[in-house]
């Protein structure tokens, strides 16, 4: 097997005081790294206001340039979003290919989107970046058609711009992907439908990325969804049956991880991805317990989730990953500490699911007689049966039947 070879590059940042810039360069060095990039150097400075044409002052740019050139860096990352023309104008300056930290985020999403629709979301939010600086990348400005100023050129007109052609395609591609991911948000509506018309309660395990949820799903549910030590592995939302200790069975989500100052434009593509915890019964809000990050990954996802609407929906805390941190107190008192590698706190998490849920469903023994077998179709579909017997007088059954359903059983409860 031939061994990657990763793109070296430098990273760029300029801090005026917004956020914690060592806490973004760090989130930045993780992000260039799985975009398969290997940080030569970081280079920050502090500023009141960002340059106008590169963001970063002069001085300190041409340091920069002279670093990437004895480091032989092959690409520069900056972390911030950039317009078209401070992109061109440090790309002319450094002499190398420059990303902003949306692109670098984009890059990463294209890799990893595995179904069709990760792929249209993430085609899409591409687009919609790249078409308001399509003047600023220096797009060539060369005509099309047309012709100059005599003969049958003149009477042809003066043609179409490159740039007016390129922009009209990505308009055109735009308004095809969004019809394509309407499609398929209606066929998602269909299924959040059906469940709702079956009872199935839905918990959605929601988080910053890189906080173990897949890892979690998979020792919950006994799935097997792809969980690795990267971000942004999950892109699409994964469901998965899962039997609470009551009896209960719920549909269990993993949704796309969350990082902060996510891109507007991603957050708008692949908000029918992300709005599965909108419709869930329970949201679980998971995060790293190792890092000392935790508490600004359950604001950034608690802003995330206000954005979708979510207030008013029943919500768990998980520490995650407190194996490597057995000594880390939580934040908020009343969360639960679990790790996907050792099983720690998974019991007292699907306790506390079952106990927000316990309203939805109760355990209940009943006798049909022969003739009304159909009667158990609450328990068989809608409900979980737990024991079943054939006797003389008619079929006994034992299970969880959701409460709504309670009245269909009225005449044979024992």
């Amino acid at each position: 097997m031939t061994e990657q070879v990763l793109t070296k590059t430098i990273l760029l940042g300029v801090d005026l005081g917004a956020y914690d810039m060592d806490r973004s360069m760090d989130e930045l060095t993780a992000l260039a790294e799985a975009a398969g990039m290997e940080v030569a150097a970081v280079v920050t400075q502090k500023r009141d206001a960002p340059e106008a044409a590169t963001y970063m002052g002069e001085g300190r740019l041409a340091e920069a340039r002279q670093l990437r050139e004895d480091l032989g860096a092959q690409c520069a990352v900056f972390d911030a979003e950039l317009s078209g023309s401070q992109i061109r104008n440090l790309s002319d300056a450094l002499d190398v290919e420059v990303l902003d930290r949306t692109m670098l985020i984009l890059e990463i999403f294209k890799s990893r989107a595995v179904t069709n629709e990760g792929k249209l979301q993430t085609e899409l939010a591409t687009l919609r970046y790249r078409l308001p600086r399509l003047s600023g990348l220096g797009v060539s400005l060369s005509r099309q058609g047309g012709g100059g100023g005599g003969g049958a050129g003149a009477r042809r007109g003066a043609g179409e711009s490159k740039l007016e052609y390129d922009r009209r395609h990505i308009r055109r591609r735009i308004d095809a992907l969004e019809q394509r991911l309407a499609e398929v948000e209606r066929r998602r509506a269909e299924t959040r439908r059906h469940r709702r018309k079956t009872g199935v309660p839905v918990v959605a395990l929601v988080g910053y990325t890189n906080v173990g949820k897949s890892s979690l799903l998979n020792r919950l549910c006994g799935a097997r969804v792809l969980a690795e030590d990267m971000l942004f592995a999950t892109l699409d939302p994964t469901a998965r049956r899962l039997a609470l200790p009551s009896g209960l069975e719920v549909v269990a989500i993993d949704t796309v991880g969350f990082v902060s100052r996510l891109p507007h434009g991603l957050v708008e593509a692949f908000k029918s991805t992300l709005e599965e915890a909108a419709y869930a019964d329970v949201i679980v809000k998971v995060c790293d317990a190792a890092s000392p990050d935790s508490a600004d990954q359950l604001s950034v996802t608690d802003g995330v989730l206000e954005d979708l609407g979510c207030s008013g929906i029943p919500q768990i805390t998980v520490y995650n990953k407190c194996d490597l941190a057995p000594e880390a107190l939580p934040f908020d008192t009343s969360a639960v500490r679990t790790s996907a590698v050792t099983g720690q706190g998974l019991e007292a998490l699907a306790a506390r699911i079952d106990a927000l849920l316990a309203g939805r469903v109760r355990r209940v023994c009943v006798l049909l007689p022969y003739d009304k077998l159909g009667a158990a179709a609450p328990l068989r579909c809608g409900g979980t049966v737990l024991k079943e017997e054939y006797r003389p007088e008619g079929l006994y059954l034992e299970g969880i039947v959701q409460t709504a359903d309670l009245h269909r059983l009225a005449d044979y409860l024992l």
